[in-house]
């Protein structure tokens, strides 16, 4: 189900799609509502282009971490290609 932001408080949420097109986002919409997901829906702007690079705008689809992989999953059997998984921190350097 579509939150705001505030619904996830100070917890940093994952990118998990990014939908070009209104028509997109409003399906994506749709599978992640009736998957029962909750999620936070912003514009924003992204690169794209081939020869010639130019700044566009974009719904971005984040979850909550603990719902990546399910969130993920999901998209991929209704054909959508989510983000990768989200980039684990640095393990903190051996001391000596």
């Amino acid at each position: 189900m579509r939150r705001d932001a505030e619904f996830f408080g100070d917890r940093e949420l994952d990118l998990l799609y990014i939908a070009k097109r209104l028509k997109e986002a409003q399906a994506v919409e749709a599978v992640l509502t009736t998957a029962g997901l909750d999620y936070a829906v912003e514009t924003d702007t992204y690169r794209g282009g081939v020869i010639f690079i130019t700044e566009r705008v974009g719904a971005f689809f984040y979850v909550a971490p603990e719902n990546f992989q399910l969130a993920t999953r999901t998209l991929r059997e209704q054909g959508y290609r989510p983000q990768t998984a989200p980039a684990e921190p640095p393990a903190p350097a051996a001391p000596g």
